[in-house]
C-alpha cells in the first residue's frame, strides 16, 4: 500500500473501460492489454469505476475483475471504485477491496437519493472509517443526481484517509468553491478537457477518460498542462477530449479502442448497446493527430 505523496506522484488516473466478448462475458486478454498500457504510461488505475460500467456489472463479475487485475502485480498504483446507493453493500464490496492489493479507493457521492450535507458527510465518513487507505472523493452531479457540498471537505478536513477530489461537475466555479473549502486538499480534474482550466487553482493533475486510449498522450498533455504550457495543448486537446463523449461514456471511447484493435469488441453491459455510437470515423481522425501531435511534444 502507498502513501497519498507517492499517490499524488501520478498526474494521470485513467479511469479503465471493462472490455466484453461478443457474448457479454468479460474478456480478460483485452482487459490484462489495456491494464499494462497504463502502468508502461506511469498512469495510476481506477479499476471499476463509472468508465468501467461497474454498476451494470453483476457483484461476480466485479469480483472475478478485481481477483484478476490485482494478481497482475502491475507496477503503478490502482485504487477500486466504490459507488451506489445502499451503503451497506458499498461497505461490504470496501471490504471485499481489502482483501487485495488495491493502494485506495475513489469514493462516488451517493446516487440517486440526493442527500445534503450531513448525510454526504457522515456517507464519506462511514466509509473512510471502513477503509484502511487513502480515499478520494469523486464529485460528479451527472451521475449521482446531487453535487457533493463543498462543505463535506471542511467537514472531514484532518480524516487520516482523506487524500483527494475527484471534480467532475464540468464546473470551474465549483472547483473553485471546493478549492476555497480544502486549500490544500490534492484534487483533480475529472474531465480532460478542463485540466488546463483548473491548474492556476492548485489542481495536481486530471482522472482521465482519454487515458484508455491516448495512455501516453494523455500524461503527456497533463505534464504540459501542469506547466501551464497551453499553446501546446490547445485546442486540439479540447476536441479530443470533447470528442469521447459524442455519446454516453464509455460508448465513444470504446468504439476507438476496438478500432484501434486494444480490445476485441465494442460491446457493452446493458442498459448501454454498442448501436448506440456506430460511426467511428471522427474518433479515428481525431487519433491521428493525437498520434502526430505526440511526435511534436514527446
Amino acid at each position: 500500500m502507498k502513501s497519498q505523496t507517492e499517490l499524488n506522484k501520478h498526474v494521470v488516473w485513467t479511469a479503465v473501460v471493462t472490455p466484453l466478448l461478443q457474448d457479454g462475458k468479460i474478456d480478460y486478454a483485452s482487459l490484462e492489454n489495456l491494464l499494462n498500457k497504463q502502468a508502461e504510461a506511469g498512469n495510476g488505475i481506477v479499476l471499476l469505476g463509472s468508465t468501467a460500467e461497474a454498476l451494470n456489472l453483476s457483484s461476480q463479475d466485479k469480483n472475478e475483475i478485481v481477483r484478476f487485475a490485482t494478481k497482475l502485480n502491475l507496477k503503478t498504483s490502482m485504487i477500486l471504485g466504490i459507488g451506489g446507493h445502499q451503503l451497506d453493500d458499498q461497505l461490504n464490496w470496501m471490504k471485499f477491496g481489502e482483501d487485495h492489493a488495491f493502494d485506495g479507493y475513489l469514493l462516488v457521492t451517493p446516487l440517486y437519493a440526493k442527500p445534503g450535507l450531513v448525510g454526504q458527510t457522515k456517507w464519506f465518513e462511514t466509509l473512510m472509517n471502513t477503509s484502511t487507505r487513502p480515499c478520494m472523493l469523486y464529485n460528479v452531479p451527472g451521475r449521482s443526481a446531487v453535487a457533493m457540498h463543498p462543505g463535506v471537505l471542511t467537514n472531514l478536513a484532518g480524516h487520516k484517509n482523506l487524500w483527494s477530489l475527484k471534480e467532475a461537475s464540468g464546473s470551474i466555479e465549483k472547483y473553485s468553491q471546493f478549492r476555497q473549502a480544502a486549500p490544500s486538499l490534492t484534487i483533480y480534474s475529472g474531465d480532460d478537457a478542463l485540466l488546463p482550466f483548473f491548474v492556476p487553482m492548485g489542481c495536481a493533475g486530471v482522472v482521465s477518460v482519454a487515458g484508455n486510449v491516448w495512455p501516453k498522450e494523455t500524461r503527456r498533455y497533463a505534464e504540459l498542462s501542469l506547466a501551464q504550457k497551453f499553446e501546446k495543448i490547445f485546442p486540439l486537446w479540447e476536441k479530443a477530449s470533447n470528442s469521447l463523449f459524442l455519446a454516453s461514456n464509455p460508448l465513444p471511447v470504446k468504439a476507438l479502442l476496438h478500432h484501434k484493435g486494444w480490445i476485441k469488441t465494442n460491446v457493452m453491459q446493458a442498459p448501454l448497446h454498442h448501436e448506440d455510437f456506430k460511426d467511428v470515423a471522427k474518433l479515428a481522425a481525431i487519433d491521428t493527430e493525437v498520434a502526430q501531435w505526440m511526435k511534436e511534444n514527446a
